[in-house]
């Protein structure tokens, strides 16, 4: 019997060498006739860690590795073009801070003051 090929998104990915891939599938229901959206969740087996969360992969049917995985990982169709937020934001951060830091250096160097803190200060008074 031939092994079943499918093709599916990666949802998961905190597990070593395991990834959760999740098949959705179109369903006419059979007595009311709408269509129903549902999908497969299979658990697969990733052995050089090469998928990621949003990747679209390509797997197939194999040997039960454990009580869940029943998949195998054959390739990466295409890589997620998503983008971390969070990541992004801390990055922004920390660039910010750097660059802050680098301009109070410069500043102490010279020994000049820098102008924008006191009317900052008197910006606040006068309020």
């Amino acid at each position: 019997m031939p092994k079943r090929v499918e093709t599916g998104t990666v949802t998961s990915a905190a597990a070593s060498k395991t990834r959760r891939v999740e098949i959705p599938r179109v369903v006419r229901h059979a007595k009311y006739g709408r269509i129903l959206h549902s999908r497969t969740v299979c658990h697969v087996h990733d052995e050089k860690e090469e998928s990621g969360p949003g990747d679209l992969v390509e797997i197939i049917e194999c040997r039960p590795r454990s009580r869940t995985k029943r998949w195998e990982l054959v390739r990466v169709v295409a890589k997620s073009t998503a983008v971390d937020v969070a990541s992004l934001r801390s990055g922004a951060r920390a660039t910010e801070l750097r660059e802050s830091a680098a301009r109070a250096e410069a500043a102490a160097a010279t020994g000049s003051k820098n102008g924008s803190g006191s009317s900052e200060v008197a910006e606040g008074q006068a309020t």
